[in-house]
């Protein structure tokens, strides 16, 4: 089956308000290491491949699986780590409700299975995978201003959808308020990307080569106005969007990213899991064009 069907199939399940299920603190303590017999299997083979399990998630190698646990944990609802009984047995739950041999180890075909439903879960891809026409950009009514707080190096040229920017100051007020990271440090959670002109875009790619391969000239989910990139923080000497295994590595440790995928979805929010930065607002109706 190809990635086009399998996509189109899973967002038929995919919940789009990136609810996923629920977190395991509002079902009580987790006891992590029940099970440890019966589980030992599969909590030795997630360890060690955890950090070691060589593979081509989205096309360069990558080594170990850090960088997806988040995302991971919050879509099979527990918060143990990847090398505990209770977190292979989740795992094998997750994987018995998608036809999957409920084995409980990590492995490639279960990610597919992951992407597939993340994917899902954005309109502006699933709309991609259909083959629709690319959307024409929101008109200038429609958009907002960043102010100086919410901008990122200093750039006061920024826009956003106006209901795309209330959701975002809506979550930003949350997380200064719950995350302590976050509340410190001023320049978490600012914008260094939101509306993209698709002509300007263009003219960049044309005149600087900076065309982020042709995907960002071409049909970018930032025309909508509904896409935003987020500082979630950057490695040493690395940029803050920086794909490097390394980079993302780092920046899906900390906790103000941990906190969005836990949390940004209360606010209409949802990941592209190959970039802890970018963000993408659902709106009520379940698409990205307004309600």
């Amino acid at each position: 089956m190809s990635m086009r069907a399998v996509l189109l199939a899973l967002s038929a399940v995919a919940v789009l308000a990136f609810g996923g299920p629920a977190r395991a603190q509002e079902r009580g303590p987790e006891v992590c290491d029940a099970g440890e017999a019966e589980w030992a299997g599969p909590t030795m083979a997630n360890a060690v491949s955890f950090y070691s399990l060589e593979w081509t998630p989205f096309g360069a190698a990558e080594w170990g699986w850090e960088i997806y646990l988040p995302l991971i944990q919050r879509e099979i609802g527990t918060n143990c780590a990847p090398n505990s009984p209770r977190f292979a047995q989740a795992l094998a739950g997750f994987q018995a409700a998608n036809a999957l041999p409920a084995t409980g180890w990590f492995d490639t075909e279960t990610f597919l299975v992951f992407k597939g439903l993340w994917q899902g879960r954005r309109p502006f891809i699933m709309a991609r995978v259909r083959e629709e026409p690319c959307p024409a950009p929101p008109p200038l009514y429609q958009l907002g201003y960043l102010v100086e707080s919410e901008e990122h190096a200093d750039r006061l040229t920024r826009l956003l959808r106006r209901d795309v920017l209330d959701a975002y100051r809506q979550m930003v007020a949350a997380a200064r308020a719950e995350v302590p990271e976050v509340a410190a440090n001023p320049e978490l959670l600012q914008i260094f990307s939101a509306f993209r002109d698709p002509e300007a875009d263009a003219a960049r790619c044309a005149a600087q080569g900076n065309c982020d391969g042709l995907r960002r000239a071409v049909c970018s989910p930032h025309r909508t106005g509904t896409a935003v990139d987020l500082y979630v923080g950057q490695g040493y000497g690395m940029g803050v969007d920086n794909t490097s295994p390394e980079s993302r590595r780092q920046m899906t440790r900390g906790a103000t990213y941990r906190w969005l995928v836990a949390n940004a979805g209360r606010f209409g929010f949802v990941p592209y899991v190959y970039e802890p930065w970018h963000w993408e607002w659902v709106s009520p109706t379940g698409g990205y064009a307004g309600p």
